[in-house]
């Protein structure tokens, strides 16, 4: 009996080291090959109030501006305007107390297949494209796709990245602000500030099904094992970079879509870029894009790759290059 126990437990354990080998290999195998920079001709180009077309800066220039707002939007031609709206009072209030303080609102259309362009296209009308303007992707590359544009064609020397749901109170800004200016040190002027809703998690756990509470759970435990290490909420998408930080690990991103964040916070700590979480106000939008099951199931298998892929030397850390 004891014999056959035995020969089980190798026999199970051949099996899991199988099965490990096998994941790095798929791992190694299928990762894209060095981080792809490159633009559509067509995404080169804004409009301005007048129609004209006029090319997009570079996140390698030196920043213009104080605040660049990148709003990735995929499909929402209905909840973009309440977005824009909160947004936009606060950043014409703040400057109006402030004159010194200049801004910029960068819509990115990834691919939708509605008219989140056109409404956007409004707020460039309405404010001129100096302070709005609109990028459209030709196709859908996924939410960090997306994000990585909009960044790489900033002019802040503070970046924010913001969710077109207007989940987080813009006014949060504030806080995060706060929260990356109390880092320190700040190596090469390169530091994070990610706005967070874990004060929200217990709340949020008791309106959920015990399902959808297993799933989120189990990917805060996958992130923590594989990732990152430190951050409650990798997840939320409020998060302020310098120019330098934005510089530093958006050249170095793969992911682009729902795994991105993790990816981009697993990159800062490799570069030992001084990291800071903030409570944010949250609230729950409907029209969400993510699928519970297969987009938890997708983002599960991105963190397990990730750690992989960056180990197995399949990605490696990039140096900031100029993008094409």
């Amino acid at each position: 009996m004891d014999f056959c126990l035995c020969e089980i437990v190798q026999c199970l354990v051949s099996l899991a080291a199988l099965v490990l080998i096998l994941v790095v290999v798929v791992a190694h195998v299928t990762a894209p090959g060095m981080v792809d920079l490159s633009r559509h001709e067509k995404e080169k180009y804004f409009r301005t109030a007048q129609g004209k077309k006029e090319s997009f800066p570079s996140l390698f220039d030196p920043h213009s501006l104080e605040l660049s707002v990148v709003v990735p939007s995929y499909n929402e031609e209905e909840r973009l305007p309440v977005m824009m709206e909160e947004t936009m009072e606060y950043l014409e209030k703040r400057q109006k107390q402030n004159p010194s303080f200049s801004y910029e609102v960068i819509v990115v259309d990834d691919g939708s297949k509605d008219k989140t362009s056109e409404v956007a296209l409004g707020y460039t009308e309405k404010y001129g494209a100096d302070k709005v303007r609109v990028l459209t992707l030709v196709k859908n590359r996924g939410k960090g796709g997306a994000v990585r544009m909009g960044t790489l064609s900033s002019r802040g020397s503070l970046i924010l990245m913001a969710d077109a749901d207007g989940a987080t109170k813009f006014e949060d800004i504030e806080k995060v602000e706060a929260g990356l200016k109390n880092l320190s040190p700040k190596p090469d002027n390169m530091a994070i500030a990610c706005g967070s809703r874990a004060h929200l998690e217990e709340e949020s756990v008791a309106k959920r099904s015990f399902f959808r509470s297993v799933l989120m759970y189990g990917f805060h435990f996958l992130v923590w094992f594989f990732c990152v290490r430190g951050i409650k909420d990798t997840q939320c998408g409020f998060k302020l970079f310098t120019r330098e930080a934005a510089l530093k690990t958006f050249c170095s991103l793969h992911v682009e879509r729902w795994a991105f964040d993790v990816e981009l916070l697993y990159i800062a700590q490799c570069f030992k870029i001084p990291i800071a979480e903030v409570a944010v106000k949250w609230t729950e939008i409907e029209g969400s894009k993510l699928v519970p099951f297969w987009s938890w199931l997708q983002m599960g298998r991105d963190l397990i790759f990730i750690r992989l892929r960056y180990i197995t030397g399949a990605w490696r850390l990039e140096s900031p290059r100029k993008t094409q």
